[in-house]
């Protein structure tokens, strides 16, 4: 008897402790910004870096694709964000000023060019 009284006291205490971490995590959660990393030949990229920063310039961070070239940043706060995809030389254009509301959660396509755009050279045309 005893012991099924310790028992029950001791898993009321781990649902009302789960409960109560639950809710903390809904509080902070925040916005989100979900997406996919694509190449040149619009196939997933893995283990890309995803850089996210507020548009202002403000507090930079870095998440990775998963295998299926997915990336999630949780916790946001509401404002607006930048977004760019890096892997091996290879970048994305910027996606710029992507609105986020509280708990709002944006889903993007990053595309990885060949090479760094901002330091791209063409080749010259030959002259005949």
């Amino acid at each position: 008897m005893r012991r099924k009284l310790v028992f029950s006291l001791m898993l009321g205490l781990v649902i009302l402790l789960a409960r109560d971490a639950t809710a903390q995590t809904r509080k902070k959660t925040g916005a989100t910004i979900s997406g996919t990393v694509v190449d040149a030949d619009g196939k997933p990229v893995a283990k890309a870096s995803v850089t996210c920063e507020t548009s202002s310039g403000m507090k930079p961070r870095a998440v990775h694709t998963d295998s299926k070239g997915q990336f999630f940043i949780t916790g946001l706060k509401q404002e607006s964000y930048d977004l760019r995809a890096s892997q091996n030389g290879a970048y994305s254009d910027w996606e710029r000023n992507i609105p986020l509301g509280k708990s709002q959660t944006k889903t993007v396509r990053l595309q990885l060019l060949n090479g760094n755009t901002s330091t791209s050279v063409v080749p010259a045309a030959k002259k005949h």
